[in-house]
């Protein structure tokens, strides 16, 4: 298959070209004016790698923890109209049976395949978090840092758990740190009270991500920068960001970026099992969750509870509202969070020998057309 485009995403830059995809790998690239009969000619619309979604909860009715064949299933047809190709289902701290179960449910659903958007693993936020800045977490199911428990849900999930959030400054000793950072799961700071030294002793024991920076996190301060200023100083770690506008304001996002720079900044959605359904009240982790007209997803006593965004809504918000330079917003989307999973050398960028993971957009930033390895998992 050949498809064509004056706006091909490579190297950091848009390009007229002709792609070649063979089964599911992008084969050849090839000038845009060779005399080829291409099978897609998409004009003058951008074509990016596929979007990589290392932190989603749910959507559409099912959240991971609910430990549905049929809805994970459902959500991972489904996800690729936001022209996301491969995402990490996210679990939220619930009881350790919860737990175990909602690992088990994908790792069934990936052994036993599915259509859509790849599954590349599992993110398993909690239950290792901190009482203060546990969010939208339920206080009564956190738990202290423990390698053998954490080693029972790794089995369940047939070792498919590929990130973690932790607060790792309430890990003694950083025994399950450094044990995560051994087995090659990346360790990724979170609803954490850490200050800035704290941050940075994590760091220096195995973490290499910061989750949702703003979000569940200590502030930055002129006397302790804490962990948003570990997030702006240290441009060698990877950080999340949900840009949705309403968890960070443009004007946050912007200055994120600016210090963070094009490598090591990631978009994510953390979106719950109400994305795609509308406004209303729905159960998440346990407790009920209002969603907004805006789309703003809150408890009952009004805490932000994950959100219903999706990722090219973020990559618009970012570009047109943020003002942060295009690479620096496509990379966010692409290639860093592949870059994370360890997977540069075949996701995340338009290139031969990689994944033929590419979504098309248009200028309005609507997806018109997702391919997943190779086949058109989405079309407008």
């Amino acid at each position: 298959m050949l498809i064509k485009s004056k706006k091909v995403w490579l190297s950091g830059q848009f390009l007229p070209l002709i792609v070649e995809i063979t089964n599911d790998k992008i084969t050849a690239i090839y000038d845009y004016d060779d005399e080829k009969e291409v099978d897609y000619d998409f004009g003058s619309n951008r074509v990016l790698p596929g979007f990589i979604d290392i932190h989603t909860h749910g959507a559409y009715g099912f959240d991971t923890n609910d430990a549905n064949e049929d809805g994970l299933r459902r959500w991972a047809k489904n996800v690729s109209e936001e022209g996301v190709t491969a995402f990490l289902p996210t679990t939220i701290t619930q009881t350790e049976e919860t737990l175990l179960k909602a690992v088990s449910n994908v790792a069934k659903v990936h052994n036993d395949g599915y259509e859509g958007s790849e599954i590349l693993g599992i993110h398993f936020e909690g239950p290792y978090l901190d009482v203060e800045k546990r969010g939208a977490q339920p206080l009564d199911c956190l738990q202290k840092p423990d390698v053998e428990q954490f080693k029972k849900f790794q089995e369940a999930s047939n070792n498919l758990i590929k990130v973690i959030t932790i607060a790792s400054d309430l890990d003694p000793d950083y025994k399950l740190t450094k044990y995560l950072a051994s087995e090659g799961i990346k360790v990724s700071m979170g609803h954490s009270s850490a200050n800035y030294k704290e941050t940075a002793l994590a760091f220096a024991n195995g973490a290499i991500s910061q989750t949702h920076v703003f979000n569940g996190m200590t502030g930055f301060h002129h006397r302790d920068p804490g962990q948003v200023g570990y997030a702006f100083f240290s441009n060698d770690s990877f950080g999340e960001v949900i840009a949705d506008g309403i968890h960070s304001t443009p004007e946050s996002l912007n200055l994120f970026f600016q210090t963070k720079g094009r490598d090591k900044a990631i978009v994510i959605s953390d979106s719950i099992n109400a994305k795609g359904l509308g406004s209303g009240t729905y159960e998440f982790g346990g407790e009920n969750v209002i969603v907004h007209d805006d789309g703003r997803a809150t408890r009952e006593d009004g805490r932000l509870a994950g959100s219903t965004a999706n990722i090219i809504n973020s990559l618009r918000v970012l570009i047109e509202d943020a003002l942060v330079p295009v690479n620096y917003a496509i990379n966010a989307c692409t290639k860093n969070p592949a870059d994370l999973l360890g997977l540069s050398d075949s996701k995340g960028r338009i290139k031969v020998g990689y994944d033929a993971d590419i979504t098309v957009i248009s200028d309005d930033y609507k997806v018109i057309k997702t391919f997943g390895k190779g086949k058109i998992i989405y079309e407008q």
